[in-house]
Order: structure tokens, then sequence, then C-alpha cells
């Protein structure tokens, strides 16, 4: 009588490139980037970054309700994005705005978004940060966890069955292992063979709840063998590392007809959002080890410095130029007018239905009966 183990002593190997200095590892194999590439995916980051800087600050100033940053995750984002093609679909989490960045929305969007205004594609019915595009082929964020993630498996499945040479990409964080629908997705995709990629953003905290409660695995990538399910688990704070892993992912995705787990060990350097203090469940020193030593982007910029495809008056260009454009994009956002109350109702619809019509006199009623405690800015 034997039982399979309930873990290995060894764990599965992390895949590097490049080490905390932004050099390029002994007997490192890896996905060759060209200068144009290169310089793309690191001024992209560097927005990201800027980014995230000005829209926190914008949000403590109280001018949006809600935003969520990228901070310590930049090479997931930039890097997995700058290795797929325009016509994969992307299922993101919430912690992804570097993909369709990537993908060409532009800082405008992202700011009629986080504003909610007329010209944002939601029409103010999402939170900040729900962003999405049908353009850029980026689906709608929604807040609860791995929902998202069965839905990548039938889109994938679409695509097998309509002959494309495309895939599904969807994003999670560690976290949504511990939901059903990851496992059901997982699943289903082993089964049904889609080609889909499940990028998982490993960062060591699901809100505050560290990893070592969240499971007793050794992290994610096992999981995917669990399932049959080819996996790899890569260093998510190397640009070079996650572009190799991902490229080499989805060329397997479309030409095998199957699934692959991508297990990126990254950290959340910023709160969760700003609905959170992080300082209130892990050490100060832990963060800012992960903020200067483990950096990202400063390791991915020493990398292209060595190269000679980047300088300081480069770096000092585009942080200005950026910060530029955003500061520019936040102040006509915030002068648009908000979508009319209307829009709460339509576009499920094709005809409103009783329930709804009633939901909305009421609504016009109460803010008659009490306009002092509604935005006089909204259209009626």
């Amino acid at each position: 009588m034997r039982f399979i183990s309930d873990s290995d002593h060894k764990r599965v190997p992390c895949y590097r490139v490049l080490d905390d200095n932004g050099e390029i590892m002994k007997f490192s194999n890896y996905v060759q980037v060209n200068k144009e590439m290169a310089v793309k995916m690191y001024s992209n980051m560097v927005t990201l970054q800027t980014m995230d800087i000005i829209f926190y600050e914008v949000q403590r100033q109280g001018r949006i309700t809600f935003y969520v940053t990228c901070a310590g995750e930049e090479a997931v984002n930039i890097a997995s994005a700058a290795a797929l093609a325009f016509d994969d679909i992307i299922l993101p989490q919430y912690r992804e705005p570097g993909v369709l960045l990537w993908r060409g929305f532009t800082l405008q969007q992202f700011a009629d978004q986080c504003f909610g205004n007329t010209s944002d594609f939601g029409r103010g019915r999402q939170m900040p940060i729900h962003y999405g595009s049908n353009e850029h082929n980026y689906f709608t964020v929604s807040s609860p966890i791995a929902t998202q993630l069965p839905q990548a498996v039938g889109a994938a499945y679409s695509l097998k069955m309509d002959g494309k040479s495309a895939c599904a990409v969807t994003y999670c964080g560690d976290g949504s292992t511990s939901e059903g629908d990851f496992h059901a997705a997982l699943n289903f995709a082993a089964v049904m063979e889609a080609p889909v990629i499940f990028i998982c953003r490993n960062n060591g905290w699901a809100i505050s709840t560290p990893v070592e409660e969240q499971f007793r695995s050794d992290g994610v990538v096992v999981k995917g063998q669990a399932y049959g399910i080819k996996s790899i688990r890569v260093d998510g704070n190397d640009a070079l590392a996650v572009y190799s892993a991902v490229h080499t992912a989805r060329e397997m995705a479309i030409r095998e007809k199957r699934p692959v787990l991508i297990e990126a060990l990254t950290y959340r350097v910023g709160h969760h959002s700003t609905s959170d203090d992080s300082t209130k469940y892990r050490p100060n020193d832990e963060i800012e080890y992960w903020k200067m030593a483990r950096n990202p982007v400063n390791k991915f910029k020493r990398w292209v410095e060595r190269n000679g495809w980047w300088s300081d008056k480069d770096e000092m260009e585009v942080r200005s130029s950026v910060r530029k454009q955003l500061l520019e994009a936040i102040k006509l956002a915030e002068k648009e007018q908000k979508p009319p109350l209307e829009d709460m109702f339509n576009d499920v619809y094709d005809q409103l239905p009783s329930n709804l019509k009633e939901q909305e006199r009421q609504l016009r009623e109460t803010i008659k009966k009490y306009p002092k405690d509604y935005p006089s800015d909204v259209p009626l």
C-alpha cells in the first residue's frame, strides 16, 4: 500500500534570465529582444509606474473614489503583453492595466474611466480601474475574484473551434487559487484542450492573507500538474524571463491546442488598494526590500542601459513627458460631464422592462425631493 506524497521536498525551480543587477545569468536560455522592443517595454513600465503615482495621489485628494496600483508588478504587466499578439483575447483581473496600455489604450482613456465621465466606455457604471475595451480585445475588469478564469477557457475554446491562430490569456492572483472557479477553469481547459494561458501573479499577499495561509502546496505551479496542464514558475520581476515564458507558452498553446499555466513570483509593493493599509499586516522592511533591491523596473533599466539603448537623458524626457500628458488628461477628464442618469438603466435590455422603469422613476423623484444629497453635475 503506497500513498502519493503530500508534496515533494524539492521545490519547483524558478526560471530566471536577469539577476538583481540586470545582468544575464549564466546558461540562461531566453527569447531575444531587439532594441525597439526593449525600449518600448521599458518606456511602458515607466509610464505604468507614473500612472500609479499620480492616480494614487488623485484618489487621496478625493477626486476619484478608488484606485489599485501595480507597484512591483510592472514586469508581469508589460512583458507578458509584449509577448502576445493583438488578436489574443485578454481576460484580466484588476491589476493588469499595463496590458491595456501596451495595446494602445491612451492616458486620456485611462483618466476618463477613473473619473467615470461621458467618454468612459463603461459610462460611469464601473468602479475606477475596471477598464475594458472591445477595440483592444480586453474584457472589462470585474471585481469578484476568479470569475474571469472559466470565461477565458470558453473564449479559448471558441477560438479553437473557429480555427483562429490566437489564444485567450487570463490573469489572476494567488488568492484566486482558493476559489472554485480557478479549479473549474483548469480542469475545463485541460479536458477540452483549450488554447488558454493562465498567468497567476503570486505576489505574496491576497489583501492581508499571506501565501503560507493561502495553500500548503509548493506555490501555484504544481496545481497545473495536478490537472494535466504544462506549467512553469518564472521570476515575475524579471521582464526578460516573463517575456520569454509567455512568448513560448503562446506558441505552445496555439500549436498544440492546449492550456498553459504560468506562476509569476513577484511582490505587491503597494497597498492592495486605496481602501487598504498594508503596514497593518506586513513589516515595512519587507516592503522596502522588494521596492528597492528587487524592483523590476530598475532591474530591466540596468539591462537596457548595459546594451547602450537607454540614457539618463532618455529617462528624464520620458518621465517628464508622461507626467505632463497624464496631468493634462486628468484635467480634461475631470472637467468633462458625467453620463446622464438614464445610462444607469439602459444597454442591458432592448426594451426597458417595467421594473427598471419604475426604479428610474423612483430615483428621479428622490433626487427632486433631496437635491442637496446628489451631485449637481449629473444630467437628469
